[in-house]
């Protein structure tokens, strides 16, 4: 019987001009086509034409790439926050704009938005995840509490306050994301909201 070949060395190559974000870039792409479950390192660096072993230099394991992804949305969502607020205005129309551009980010990164939310994070990353939170949900939250320093809506917990708000904005963007609701029509729906938050449904 005829020896069996040696097995053929690694041929891809090691570098690529920025792996790092190479990588994010497919992984988000593959989050967005085939879930978190679909993710592996070993993939994504056959599909960038590197070597197995090359995205260890920047990710330890899959979960530290997954770590890192979340990050990338909270600076996105982040960004997309900072870019609509205008802080002097009044709640009901700074929470409008706020509103829709939360809602057009958790529609177009239905996926990532849930692996931003998600428990399972690195230990190592607290930190980092909590500062991202502080930029996005806490954005939410200064607009309450400034309101409530203007006598705007009444006292309380700004934090509770801003868990009613950031909740009918997500089930919002879930009805948009399954298609209950049109991206339009979810839109359409921001002042209506934000009036029923501000003024509860109680009849006056």
């Amino acid at each position: 019987m005829a020896p069996m070949p040696a097995e053929k060395p690694e041929t891809r190559p090691y570098h690529h001009g920025d792996l790092r974000s190479a990588l994010l870039v497919a992984a988000e792409r593959t989050l967005r086509d085939k879930g978190s479950a679909s993710l592996s390192l070993r993939e994504l660096a056959r599909d960038l034409g590197v070597s197995h072993a090359a995205p260890g230099r920047h990710f330890k394991d899959k979960q530290a790439l997954l770590n890192a992804l979340a990050l990338v949305g909270y600076d996105r969502m982040a960004e997309a926050l900072e870019a609509a607020d205008e802080p002097g205005l009044a709640l009901r129309g700074r929470l409008t704009v706020l509103a829709r551009a939360y809602l057009g980010f958790a529609i177009d990164n239905a996926e990532l938005l849930a692996l931003m939310y998600a428990r399972k994070h690195d230990p190592a990353t607290a930190e980092q995840m909590a500062a991202g939170v502080d930029r996005t949900v806490g954005a939410l939250a200064r607009a309450v509490a400034a309101a409530q320093q203007h006598g705007e809506i009444v006292d309380g917990d700004p934090e509770q306050l801003t868990l009613v708000v950031g909740t009918a904005l997500q089930g919002l963007a879930s009805f948009a994301v399954t298609g209950m609701y049109t991206t339009e029509a979810a839109m359409e729906t921001v002042p209506e909201l934000v009036h029923h938050l501000m003024h509860g449904l109680e009849p006056r």
